[in-house]
């Protein structure tokens, strides 16, 4: 499945900083069944790399990636592992231009107009708004007024199901949902709960 086809299935991106390898599936799972088809593992997690070849393998019909992606030279790893996005938390060119060279989707962290742009310029159309909870939704609106209508934007950081909606209204296409939905330790019993209330949630406001 394309991220652009996962997407517009369903606007959110799990992300699961702290997830280990012996959790991925059960986790992954609950994700899935809740409606989640992208799924990101972050760099900083215990053994990223094993978990996104877990995950991959196990659900082939979703997206799996890296999150944290700080380096160009880790892009090939993520892909070898079987990993099909690239999430960043910041707009370095060098990273986005190895993944897009790599023929993987990449998610670069902005928080600037300026980031913005360089950012597309180098080869993406998707933007994740890092940090969501101090920029707004009337920074959401201010850029939706001057980016190419093409333009995925994605808010990250203190999204909420109930917070969601203001954010979509402004001009948003989805989020990136992480301790709200997904902390270290948590099973697919933890999860499969609070990925129902997003799931439920972006499904009211997206009709």
């Amino acid at each position: 499945m394309l991220i652009e086809t996962a997407l517009d299935e369903c606007g959110l991106v799990a992300i699961l900083r702290g997830v280990t390898p012996d959790k991925i599936i059960g986790v992954g799972d609950a994700l899935y069944e809740a409606g989640f088809r992208v799924i990101e593992i972050p760099m900083n997690s215990p053994e990223p790399l094993l978990s996104i070849e877990k995950l991959a393998k196990h659900l082939p019909q979703a997206v799996v990636g890296a999150g944290t992606v700080l380096n160009a030279l880790d892009v090939t790893r993520i892909k070898n592992a079987g990993g099909r996005v690239i999430v960043m938390p910041h707009g370095d060119v060098e990273v986005i231009r190895a993944a897009v060279a790599a023929g993987l989707a990449v998610a670069p962290g902005v928080a600037t107009p300026t980031e913005a742009f360089a950012a597309l310029a180098a080869g993406t159309n998707i933007l994740k708004m890092f940090p969501a909870e101090l920029l707004g939704p009337s920074v959401v609106k201010a850029w939706r007024a001057v980016l190419p209508k093409s333009t995925r934007l994605l808010p990250v950081g203190g999204i909420t199901p109930d917070n969601m909606a203001s954010f979509v209204d402004a001009g948003a296409n989805g989020f990136g949902l992480g301790s709200a939905l997904y902390q270290p330790g948590f099973g697919a019993a933890d999860v499969a709960p609070r990925a129902k209330r997003f799931v439920e949630a972006w499904r009211a406001i997206a009709a």
